[in-house]
């Protein structure tokens, strides 16, 4: 079968957990998975709590414990992005995963630290085989049209509204 590309964007929650959900599914397929976050350096998120006792699961994260200014990134934001999706591209060349993650690499393209250029240079290296999902707001038009799936994440309502602070195992 070949592999897809997969695109979980939008203002709505649940492009991140939509493609934890996944991983897991394809984990209980005996398939291996690269889960690589963009943008984020928090140990506190439940994935990297418990990624090392999921067999054949890898996860590593690319960004700092902050937030990233859109209106003015840092340089450091932008070294890391890069070298995520440097990280990215030797995953898909080594071939040693089934499903390939980038979470949050379309916000990273949508604060401009990597261009949707470089990030479609990326997907034409993709061993035609294996799987991989891109998450996050912001997805560039050329992404979306790239892309063999694409679900769009709408927010109706949101518990942050009615003053709900974020909760463990749900936001993070």
């Amino acid at each position: 079968m070949p592999g897809l590309v997969l695109v979980y964007t939008g203002n709505g929650k649940g492009k991140t957990t939509a493609a934890l959900g996944l991983s897991l599914r394809a984990l209980g397929h005996g398939r291996r998975v690269g889960f690589l976050q963009f943008m984020k350096g928090s140990q506190d998120y439940g994935e990297v709590k418990i990624a090392a006792a999921l067999p054949g699961f890898v996860l590593e994260q690319t960004g700092r414990d902050s937030f990233v200014n859109p209106e003015d990134p840092d340089a450091v934001d932008v070294a890391m992005a890069k070298e995520g999706l440097r990280r990215g591209e030797e995953w898909l060349s080594e071939e040693k995963f089934d499903l390939v993650v980038f979470d949050e690499i379309l916000v990273a393209a949508g604060f401009g630290l990597l261009s949707a250029a470089e990030i479609l240079e990326v997907l034409t290296k993709r061993p035609p085989e294996t799987d991989l999902v891109l998450t996050g707001r912001y997805a560039p038009k050329a992404i979306i049209e790239a892309a063999d799936t694409v679900t769009m994440m709408e927010e109706i309502r949101h518990a942050y509204q009615r003053g709900v602070t974020a909760k463990a195992g749900m936001e993070f």
